[in-house]
């Protein structure tokens, strides 16, 4: 099961629904930082996987807006302080059906970033939040980019495209492409 959720997390058919932030007294407890819509969900989707082991999730507690939580094979400190960091994903068919509209930020990666105007940003890389909400990190040209309805107003899962407002003080230069 762990090498199926393992090509599961590869493939981009899991979606990432949580994060160990940190280890929680000697018993192997861990806080985790939920990511789901409804922060409590993410334990009721049954087994998580960081993309090699697979996990049954006890909530035990909750701490500020992080969960205290045993995974059944983390039984002592060490263990538990090591998967500081330590991304949780689920099988995508376990989660809600999304509207219209609708997606999972792992849609996003792999998506090609153009402006209105339709210049070739790049690659969407990956979506950050250092704290002041999400940030996409598109290609070898923009480091990050504000991820809201103003600066995005357009994604296109079917062209695996997503359009870009740039904010008036940004300067870019955009990707040429090479025919082969």
């Amino acid at each position: 099961m762990a090498g199926e959720n393992g090509d599961q997390v590869k493939t981009g058919k899991a979606v990432c629904i949580a994060m160990i932030t940190t280890a929680h007294g000697v018993k192997g407890q861990v806080k985790v930082k939920s990511y789901t819509k409804n922060p409590e969900d993410f334990a009721k989707y049954g087994a998580v996987s960081d993309g090699k082991r697979t996990f049954s999730v006890k909530v035990v507690g909750k701490i500020g807006d992080q969960f205290l939580v045993q995974l059944d094979t983390v039984k002592d400190r060490t263990t538990a302080e090591a998967m500081r960091g330590v991304k949780l994903y689920v099988n995508r068919n376990v989660l809600p059906e999304l509207a219209e509209n609708e997606f999972y930020y792992t849609d996003l990666i792999g998506l090609t970033a153009k402006t209105t105007d339709g210049k070739i940003l790049g690659q969407v890389k990956a979506i950050h939040n250092f704290g002041a909400g999400d940030m996409l990190e598109i290609g070898e040209n923009v480091d990050f980019l504000s991820f809201t309805n103003e600066t995005v107003p357009e994604i296109d899962l079917e062209n695996k495209t997503l359009i870009v407002r740039l904010p008036d003080y940004v300067e870019v230069k955009t990707v040429e492409r090479v025919d082969e």
